[in-house]
């Protein structure tokens, strides 16, 4: 996968992420496309070490579950370090 797919992917998983967690998590397109790409980086190194499986695939259901799972962690981490809570609504 290209580094064009890797934006794609860590973009479209940094948004599903967010929109997982509830509340309200700071940043714009760019700290999502950010966190998005380095929680897929997260996730394959995760999937490729306890699973043995990692995203080599764009369309593969396993890359995307393994990219949405590392976002989720990353954008928990994010949260934690920068200090907000996200409020639910």
């Amino acid at each position: 996968m290209g580094i064009f797919g890797w934006l794609i992917l860590g973009l479209l998983a940094g948004a599903i992420a967010k929109l997982i967690l509830p509340g309200k998590q700071a940043g714009g397109w760019i700290i999502t496309l950010i966190l998005g790409v380095v929680g897929a980086l997260l996730g394959g190194f995760i999937g490729g070490a306890i699973f043995g499986v990692g995203i080599n695939e764009f369309f593969s259901i396993s890359t995307w579950l393994l990219a949405i799972g590392g976002a989720l962690i990353v954008l928990v981490i994010y949260g934690a370090v920068t200090g907000r809570k996200g409020s639910r609504v």
